[in-house]
């Protein structure tokens, strides 16, 4: 009987937390920025390289290869296309990996929503654009002016197939 009290008010105990965890709010989203730009991601080209890709990867892949629809973001003055995606990846719950790059002094976008690089063959992995461009440097040491349009795009060709034809530079 003692124990069944016992494991009755633990059970009540964590059923508190657990509604007391729903009931709170998430992180606050700073709305008073000084830039806006949009930020849009995809992975749609994995859908045309089924056959490629990691077969624990498939019932990841969204059905239409969007990850997140093309939305408006806020950022400051010195906020990099990396510290961008990182912040509103993560207000989102959805999953970033990076490492930094010593060699190149920047970030390396490794994997998005669990969608990494090499998961598609040994030619596949993120790439960003901006305003249909694809910078020469890192997301890490690329700075956003206002209304730039930033694509993070999944490449399965080194990028030949999201418009990134790669010359060897």
């Amino acid at each position: 009987m003692k124990y069944s009290i016992i494991r009755l008010a633990a059970c009540v105990l964590a059923l508190s937390a657990l509604l007391l965890a729903c009931s709170c709010k998430g992180p606050e989203v700073k709305d008073d920025y000084a830039h806006h730009c949009t930020l849009y991601i995809d992975c749609r080209t994995v859908l045309d390289n089924m056959d490629k890709l990691d077969p624990d990867k498939a019932e990841i892949v969204p059905e239409d290869g969007i990850i997140l629809q093309k939305v408006s973001v806020g950022f400051d003055d010195g906020d990099s296309v990396y510290d961008i995606l990182l912040r509103e990846l993560r207000s989102r719950g959805i999953h970033v990996e990076a490492s930094f790059v010593p060699a190149f002094n920047t970030a390396y976008v490794e994997g998005i929503a669990n969608i990494y690089e090499f998961d598609c063959g040994y030619s596949s992995g993120w790439e960003y654009c901006v305003n249909g461009e694809f910078p020469k440097c890192g997301c890490s040491a690329y700075y956003p002016e206002e209304g730039d349009e930033i694509m993070f795009l999944y490449t399965c060709s080194l990028g030949s197939d999201i418009g990134d034809e790669y010359r060897g530079e």
